[in-house]
């Protein structure tokens, strides 16, 4: 496997091939006939794992598949200082090819270039491929990047999926155990950072034609799952004014929802799951299931739009005769990038790409659970249109090139900083 690098100089325009060719790959191993959807604990997964492996392996690492179904790759000492660097594997029903992959492509292209130039880093480096970031098939919040933060919630392994499959189950088949999941978190003491690069999901890069931008936070987020009970009836005897109509309910929570996201500036709420019950054309709904997913740039302002939400839903059903309960499933925090690893990847940046705007990340990703661990850092790469969680989702080789580079020049500039550092 060719590495694209000559000593003490970054190919970018290998770089940008190896990578995107590598995205073809990943993007071919699908457990769909007709689209890219490969879901936590998969065949699919498990065939992406294994190719991760091999990658790592012939970038120079040690690899392997942990508990938890992580793909794991150490380049340098066994013991010591670890600076992580990764992304996600798994992807959303019916996905684009770089959301996540290119994460994971880019930490064992950077491994590979250094390896190459025979460098000798102050610290190991640890790539992560994890595989529940997208929580699509079990409803959990970033478990396998909690396993190795370690802030695994046990309660997680008795979820179920769509066919009653619990998560305990799954990671057996898999080749994992649940058993030893708790046991992969790493120790905070050796944990120097993680860095993350992934496609921008936005469009602020395409509109300032800029290849990278550098992450300051990732926002704060919290879903949850409602239902709202009404009474079911013949959608032609029973007057509008005595129906307790579940689905006008919901239909009118949703507009508040909207309406209160619009209202805090840099806040968003979506509803963008509903199921009616039962269904039927000529039956008045007497229940209905809808999600909620809430974002703000602050813990603060998340705070109050759920008071907000949780105050017009009440009202609304109070003033239909409908009842209404909430379950949240997923709360995480506004995470702060860390000034030092921003200052590396914007100095990286400013050398490879010469210029790379701060940007906030509306969107949660692995960074948020490693957050727990050691300090974390971001790098956006344009995509275009902003478009993402779609198979239109894009970005050129060039700025793959570009964003891979960076990533190489900004663990040089840590690594050197920690050779200083220790005199």
């Amino acid at each position: 496997m060719g590495n694209g690098i000559a000593t003490g100089s970054t190919d970018i325009a290998a770089l940008g091939a190896r990578a995107m060719a590598m995205l073809d790959t990943l993007g071919a191993i699908s457990d769909a006939p007709d689209n890219l959807t490969r879901l936590y604990l998969s065949p699919a997964h498990r065939r992406a794992a294994h190719q991760v492996r091999d990658w790592m392996e012939a970038a120079g690492c040690e690899a392997h598949i942990d508990a938890a179904g992580n793909v794991v790759g150490r380049y340098g000492p066994a013991e010591g200082p670890v600076l992580y660097c990764g992304s996600h594997i798994d992807t959303v029903i019916d996905a684009g090819r770089f959301d996540g992959s290119l994460g994971v492509v880019a930490a064992i292209l950077a491994v590979e270039a250094l390896a190459g130039e025979g460098r000798v880093l102050p610290f190991a480096i640890e790539i992560l491929a994890f595989g529940d970031e997208e929580n699509v098939r079990f409803p959990t919040s970033l478990s396998s990047t909690q396993a190795i933060a370690g802030g695994y919630d046990p309660r997680w392994l008795d979820v179920v999926d769509g066919d009653g499959v619990s998560l305990a189950q799954a990671l057996r088949e898999f080749g994992g155990d649940p058993d030893a999941v708790t046991g992969l978190a790493r120790d905070p003491a050796q944990a120097l950072g993680y860095l993350e690069l992934h496609i921008e999901q936005g469009p602020v890069l395409e509109r300032a034609d800029l290849p990278v931008g550098v992450v300051t936070a990732i926002a704060a987020a919290w879903r949850a799952d409602c239902v709202l009970r009404g009474q079911a009836g013949h959608a032609g005897t029973v007057p509008m004014g005595l129906r307790r109509d579940a689905l006008s309910g919901a239909a009118e929570m949703i507009a508040a929802i909207e309406g209160i996201g619009a209202q805090h500036e840099g806040g968003v709420a979506t509803v963008g799951r509903i199921a009616a019950v039962p269904g039927a054309v000529n039956v008045i709904p007497g229940e209905v299931r809808f999600s909620i997913d809430a974002r703000a740039p602050g813990d603060a302002m998340l705070a109050t739009m759920l008071a907000e939400i949780d105050a017009a839903c009440k009202s609304i059903a109070e003033r239909r005769g409908l009842a209404f309960t909430q379950a949240p499933f997923m709360r995480a925090p506004a995470t702060p990038m860390a000034e030092p690893l921003q200052q590396a990847f914007a100095a990286a940046a400013h050398a490879i790409a010469g210029d790379a705007p701060l940007i906030p990340s509306g969107a949660g990703h692995d960074a948020v659970a490693m957050a727990r661990l050691c300090p974390v850092g971001m790098l956006f790469v344009r995509c275009a249109g902003g478009i993402s969680h779609n198979p239109a989702e894009s970005i050129t080789q060039a700025d793959a090139g570009c964003a891979v580079a960076v990533l190489i020049e900004a663990i040089r500039r840590i690594a050197a900083d920690q050779a200083a550092a220790r005199g």
